[in-house]
């Protein structure tokens, strides 16, 4: 197809490619403001780019729209597309701009015609009667457009400013195939299937409560999974050389200011006075760890130093941000700080990479690597950023890694590399990240002795693996759609009885499997023997055991998989041996 780039140029691009997909959907994102201006004259519009998937537009209203008014807007795009609408681009003055949207009251517009530097370009699209001021990119008809949905609606402040006024966004999606639009919508099924709050719900896992928006609590079986998690996340760390440590939640305001926190990332932190001074719950673990780092003298035969916690942190995120585990405002963060020599910096790296590869691999995860320079808002020199920057690159291509740069998004403090993990359906999400550091050490004035007997600053690596454990549990449920493998699900084997009679068998068997390590519950309950398998099946049991009669005379168990049904019969220490091998 044919796309309108941001310079105004013709190109040859597929919808695969991301200038194709920007400017398919951009150019939807039009066809919805034309539809939304034919049936509403008076609506005043605002943007409406290209999303990371789909489009989306704001309107302000005189009336409260509804799903009933999408429903009219929609079969308006479809008549629009019908149209063979060509979009032509023109550049204009600024004042033919203003004097265009004064005309048309569209005050918006002229907003953000004001806020253009003086050195812009500005340019117009146009498509039948309807114009609108933007840089592209577009498709060049409305034609190419074969299938559309309008999705959702939703609250948005005009420009994020909850100052502002509250505006109509339109949300929807659109493809160039009738067959792109059958997948997409089989994958928004498969997507709510797997959605870890309704899951989280029926599988007791975990529970937001209106009292504490933001702040999950964890059921008993969601504990479960949680500490097992930590519990793996110890051992290779262990193995790894990393010393767990704990730090204060709340420590204050002047720790904040040294890190740099306090000026650069204040609006996200809680804050509260003790004894007339401000302190500040902590929002990361870093400058705790430094504490610790400088409590005594080290040299340079110690490092590197490689300590981990497991530490609480909270986060004033913003209310309609907040979705289920994935975003919340207190988790558990796994941070691990690395204290080395410059001359360690590619092999600290490398070992970290290897780590993470390991425990992704270990849950069945692909991943794919970004690389984030240094951003606007960073602090130190340019000589320290641009070591950084080439150590993480050095220690990338010497791990044989495949990576992208994703040039101005690194820390404040520094350059990282991120690790995006793709899960079972295929969406991607940010968890473990690589940060390497030059400047926190400055500012805490940490040292070591080198070999040359003087005092040296040694070089920081800020590393998670799980990211936050929270997200991290809804990331699994998701994956998993709920069906944990054996050794992480909350409960391993369900226990039921044909009748009461048979209980003090179940009991015998139980006991057995407890002591072997294997969690087990007992459903002793006066129900037919179908609906409590049903029941354990919905529960994502990996495995049933069915007692009666025969199993009691024998000492067997009766068993059965989740997703395969009867898998035999046999007796209590072969199945035990069966679950540990497994396990294992």
């Amino acid at each position: 197809m044919k796309v309108c780039d941001k310079e105004g140029k013709m190109r040859e691009c597929s919808f695969e490619e991301q200038l194709g997909k920007e400017a398919f959907w951009h150019t939807t994102a039009h066809v919805l403001a034309q539809a939304v201006k034919r049936l509403y004259p008076e609506a005043k519009c605002a943007i409406g780019p290209a999303a990371r998937e789909g489009f989306y537009y704001d309107f302000a209203f005189d009336f409260e729209f509804t799903s009933t008014h999408l429903q009219q807007v929609e079969q308006m795009m479809r008549e629009i597309v019908n149209e063979s609408l060509a979009l032509c681009r023109q550049e204009v003055s600024r004042e033919e701009a203003e004097a265009l949207f004064a005309s048309r009251d569209e005050p918006y517009k002229l907003e953000l015609l004001r806020d253009l530097p003086e050195s812009a370009v500005i340019s117009l699209y146009r498509q039948g009667e309807y114009v609108d001021l933007c840089a592209g990119p577009h498709v060049a008809n409305t034609n190419l457009i074969k299938a559309l949905r309008l999705t959702s609606l939703a609250g948005a402040y005009w420009r994020g400013d909850e100052k502002n006024r509250m505006l109509t966004r339109i949300y929807g999606i659109s493809f160039p195939k009738n067959s792109q639009m059958e997948e997409y919508l089989h994958l928004q099924e498969e997507i709510r299937r797997r959605d870890h709050r309704r899951l989280g719900k029926e599988l007791g896992l975990f529970t937001l409560m209106e009292e504490g928006p933001g702040f999950p609590f964890f059921l008993p079986k969601g504990t479960i999974l949680k500490n097992l998690l930590i519990g793996y996340w110890r051992k290779v760390h262990e193995r790894e050389g990393y010393q767990e440590i704990s730090t204060p939640m709340i420590l204050n305001r002047r720790l904040w200011e040294t890190s740099g926190h306090w000026e650069h990332y204040r609006e996200n932190m809680y804050t509260t006075s003790i004894d007339g001074m401000d302190y500040a719950i902590k929002p990361m673990n870093c400058p705790g760890g430094m504490l610790v780092y400088k409590m005594q003298p080290h040299s340079y035969r110690e490092l590197p130093i490689r300590t981990g916690e497991l530490g609480v942190i909270h986060r004033n995120e913003k209310s309609g941000t907040l979705h289920g585990l994935m975003r919340v405002r207190c988790c558990t963060q796994d941070d691990a700080h690395i204290f080395m020599t410059p001359e360690q910096i590619t092999g600290e790296i490398q070992g970290v990479i290897r780590l993470i590869d390991e425990v992704y691999r270990k849950f069945g995860f692909r991943y794919h690597l970004e690389l984030s320079t240094r951003p606007e808002n960073s602090i130190g020199s340019d000589e320290d950023w641009e070591l950084a920057t080439e150590g993480l690159k050095r220690a990338l291509e010497l791990s044989g890694k495949e990576y992208v740069i994703n040039e101005g998004d690194g820390a404040f403090y520094g350059p990282k590399i991120d690790f995006h993990l793709q899960d079972a359906i295929g969406r991607t999400w940010q968890c473990g990240t690589i940060q390497l550091d030059f400047q926190l050490p400055q500012r805490f004035e940490a040292e070591y002795i080198g070999e040359d007997g003087k005092a040296h600053r040694p070089i920081m690596i800020h590393r998670v693996v799980f990211g936050s454990i929270e997200r991290f549990i809804g990331l699994l449920i998701e994956h998993y759609a709920g069906k944990f493998p054996l050794w992480l699900a909350p409960v391993q084997v369900k226990l039921l009885t044909i009748s009461e009679r048979f209980v003090p068998y179940a009991k015998e068997v139980m006991a057995g499997l407890r002591q072997s390590g294997i969690r087990c519950e007992l459903d002793s309950r006066e129900e037919k023997i179908g609906y409590k398998i049903r029941e354990a099946q919905l529960d994502q049991v990996p495995y049933m055991v069915v007692l009666g009669q025969r199993e009691a005379d024998e000492g067997t168990v009766s068993v059965r998989k989740r997703d395969e049904g009867v898998a035999g019969s046999r007796r209590t220490d072969e199945f035990i041996a069966e679950l540990l091998a497994e396990m294992e």
